[in-house]
């Protein structure tokens, strides 16, 4: 997702930035008013187009230097069959002319692309004398690059891609159609147009017929329809049979819509030190900034009226939050770090160490692939079927082929090493995230058995990799800015071993947060204000350091200290988050602690995997079936943003209904030692008073840590699970913050599921955009 978040938002900032850069040096000098009354002929391209050929021969639609073959001939009798129907004034002909493109009104603004009549021309079906001819819509390039005298090479030539709308018969080949359009821009325009460039490619042509179901079609909609008849039956069975919701069947209550609803739904207002309550706020606010990042991608790289204003949004610093929202996956990395470390540690001191490894790995598979599994299905041969358009499938994320070849690497979440290509452009992260978690077991084991040596061993480990980041892109030249690699177009945003630092920094967080647990930290207001205001300077550093830098900006950045930027800041992310829980947890947090520890964030919380899996989907989806041209601006993305993002929470939604609660509890009866032990007896321990009080009382507390009293409350807190069922203990990643009793732990753990979300969008990032 990185990787492509990269490529479409920087192609389309370059495209706008060159396109107006070479029109504002070359317009006056290479566009004449000759040159402009004979592009105002495209106006009327189909009219023109089909009165040059009134009288057709085999010879117009078979290129020069080829004999015709039978598909020629084909294409041929049907179009004759065209020009006798205009001729004699039917219907079905006059549409076909009617769904043609013109010349888009307002190119030297950035409009170009005419998307004509979609619907029109693939409804067309007429039965002729040897055939029925089926209307088939394609996009075809206009030559307006060598009218400008561009010659089809670099600046204009290259940049300037302006599109029409053009409707055949089926029966004609993109290169029948290339050749018809050609001798007529010849014609129109009176140039020679080069013979290497093509005026319409098959990948852009679509008909209104459909493959037939295939058998992973038909198992994807069995299987989908076997677990909604599952959820209906225990559904209605709980709602109008079941009077005592206490002596509902297992079984029933872990497919039970109502009460898996119920579990989704609940909030929690009352405090308990085991949960830390802003992670619920801080992963939301991830998501959505994964998901608005990658609703500009759709944005900019749709059918824009006014293109070329990009290149002046591009100048505002409000694009580094878009560009630089790889910083909401490395919050993910956070957390999904810090509770891989709190949790365990808890756990592994009450069972003297033990740690349940091969059950450990065994419960976040059978956590996570369900929901991906289906995720690749539904992609692959639903998502294809429920809607149409010109431009659909041939859309940002959309990589098809990708998937029917590198399907199975994603369900073993190597995908990112084993595939140059990769099914699901925002699993990346799935992928790094849990090649962290296998590697979590050692990290455990060295700070449970060395402690604070072992903590040093992991922070040289994170070290070395910043080291080996830095090393690598000042080496080889890989900038970020330009792409996300080098010359040899490697990519360094999935990779596990450049982007564990953020993970590596929570865990560490956790184990702070571990060691100091029962433990109170009394700070005076001007430590508070410092650590705020050092936490802020982070943050902000990292999304605004590039301002002056990058496409469309004024001045270029060295690749030293470009590589210093992204090897630091990695790490600098996550340290400013730090502070930000720290404060929440100990009551410094103000106005912050009381929005992110909103109870109104706690289903959202729950279904951030979800979100996070289908919002491409949704954004794919809304954006593939677009008729008309769009406008570009924040305003109107923001308006795209809210229907995707809510179709996106009602499609995570089923999912979780369907899918991932009732197979979180399916595992949970699979293995029922993994279910909670009873409560153990907790010391009772002193409340200290000053602890939670506010920022203005914070200066009349002593400086330093007092240890906690007799009566006071835990306050590390683990894993959040607000779930009813077990089986909704876990969820991904809402997992990593929802809240889990740590005096409830078993005695022999298996790590709890940690978090994640993408953009992916992301630009070193993949919003991937942060995809």
């Amino acid at each position: 997702m990185v990787r492509i978040k990269i490529v479409l938002l920087l192609f389309g900032l370059a495209m706008a930035q060159a396109v107006r850069s070479d029109l504002e040096v070359q317009l006056d000098i290479k566009l004449d008013a000759q040159d402009y009354q004979r592009l105002n002929r495209l106006k009327h391209l189909s009219e023109e187009f089909f009165d040059y050929y009134k009288n057709i021969t085999v010879r117009d639609v078979v290129p020069e230097g080829r004999l015709p073959t039978t598909s020629d001939l084909q294409c041929y009798a049907d179009f004759a069959q065209l020009t006798a129907g205009l001729a004699s004034g039917s219907l079905w002909a006059y549409r076909m002319i009617d769904s043609w493109g013109t010349k888009p009104a307002g190119i030297l603004k950035g409009h170009l692309k005419d998307l004509g009549h979609y619907d029109e021309c693939v409804a067309i079906e007429q039965e002729a004398l040897t055939s029925t001819i089926v209307g088939k819509y394609c996009l075809s390039t206009l030559p307006i690059q060598q009218l400008l005298g561009g010659g089809g090479g670099g600046g204009v030539g290259m940049m300037m891609n302006v599109q029409t709308a053009v409707c055949f018969p089926a029966s004609c080949s993109a290169t029948n159609m290339d050749t018809l359009l050609r001798r007529v821009y010849q014609q129109l325009l009176g140039l020679e147009l080069n013979a290497n460039q093509n005026l319409v490619r098959e990948q852009s042509c679509k008909t209104a017929e459909r493959e037939e179901f295939d058998g992973v079609t038909i198992f994807t909609i069995v299987l989908l329809s076997v677990f909604a008849g599952a959820v209906a039956l225990s559904t209605l069975y709980d709602y109008f049979i079941c009077a005592d919701q206490t002596k509902l069947p297992t079984i029933l209550k872990v497919f039970s819509a109502r009460a898996n609803s119920r579990a989704l739904f609940r909030v929690t207002t009352k405090p308990n030190p085991n949960v830390i309550e802003c992670l619920h706020g801080i992963r939301c606010m991830s998501l959505i900034w994964v998901c608005f990042g990658h609703d500009y991608i759709i944005g900019i790289t749709s059918p824009n009226i006014n293109l070329y204003d990009v290149y002046e949004w591009a100048k505002t610093p409000f694009v580094n939050v878009i560009n630089e929202g790889v910083f909401a996956v490395d919050t993910f990395f956070f957390i999904s770090g810090l509770l891989v470390a709190m949790v365990p540690l808890r756990a592994m001191e009450k069972a003297n160490g033990k740690l349940n490894i091969p059950l450990m790995y065994l419960h976040r598979y059978l956590r996570l692939t369900p929901i991906v599994a289906v995720s690749i299905l539904v992609y692959l041969k639903l998502l294809p079927r429920m809607a149409d358009g010109p431009l659909y499938g041939n859309w940002n994320f959309d990589s098809y082929d990708n998937c029917n070849d590198n399907w199975y690497w994603t369900l073993l979440y190597i995908q990112n090493y084993a595939a140059d290509k990769e099914c699901l452009a925002h699993t990346w992260y799935l992928a790094i995230d849990t090649q962290l978690y296998i590697i979590a077991p050692i990290l455990l084991l060295l700070v449970y058995k060395f402690g604070k040596k072992g903590a040093a061993v992991v922070l040289l480990f994170m070290l070395g990799l910043a080291a080996y980041l830095f090393s690598i892109m000042v080496i080889n030249d890989y900038s970020l800015l330009n792409g996300g690699g080098g010359d040899g177009g490697t990519d360094l945003s999935h990779y596990t071993h450049t982007r564990a630092s953020g993970w590596l920094v929570g865990f560490l967080f956790g184990y702070f947060l571990h060691s100091t647990r029962g433990k109170v930290f009394k700070l005076n207001r001007p430590s508070v204000w410092i650590g705020w205001i050092l936490s802020l300077a982070l943050l902000c550093t990292c999304i605004f350091a590039m301002e002056p830098y990058g496409t469309g900006k004024s001045k270029t950045i060295p690749i030293l200290n470009e590589a210093f930027y992204v090897s630091l800041s990695r790490i600098a992310w996550p340290l400013g988050l730090s502070w930000v829980v720290f404060a929440c947890m100990q009551g410094y947090g103000g106005l912050a602690n009381s929005f992110l520890t909103s109870p109104l964030w706690q289903p959202l919380s729950k279904l951030s995997f979800c979100v996070y899996m289908g919002h491409l989907f949704i954004q794919n989806l809304n954006g593939g079936r677009t008729r008309v041209n769009t406008y570009f601006s924040d305003y109107d993305i923001m308006l795209r943003f809210w229907q995707d993002f809510g179709f996106s929470v009602i499609f995570a939604y089923i999912l979780y209904i369907l899918i991932e609660a009732p197979c979180g509890g399916l595992e949970s009866m699979l293995f029922p030692n993994r279910r909670p032990a009873p409560k153990a007896k907790v010391q009772p321990v002193q409340v200290v008073p000053e602890a939670r009080t506010s920022p203005v009382d914070l200066e009349k507390q002593p400086e330093g840590i007092a240890p906690v009293g007799e009566n006071s409350e835990a306050t590390a807190p683990p894993l959040e699970s607000k779930a009813e069922l077990p089986t909704n203990n876990e969820v991904y990643p809402q997992k990593e913050a929802e809240a889990v009793d740590l005096e409830k732990q078993p005695e022999v753990i298996a790590l709890p599921l940690d978090s994640e979300a993408e953009l992916p969008t992301n630009n070193e990032k993949d919003i991937e955009a942060s995809s």
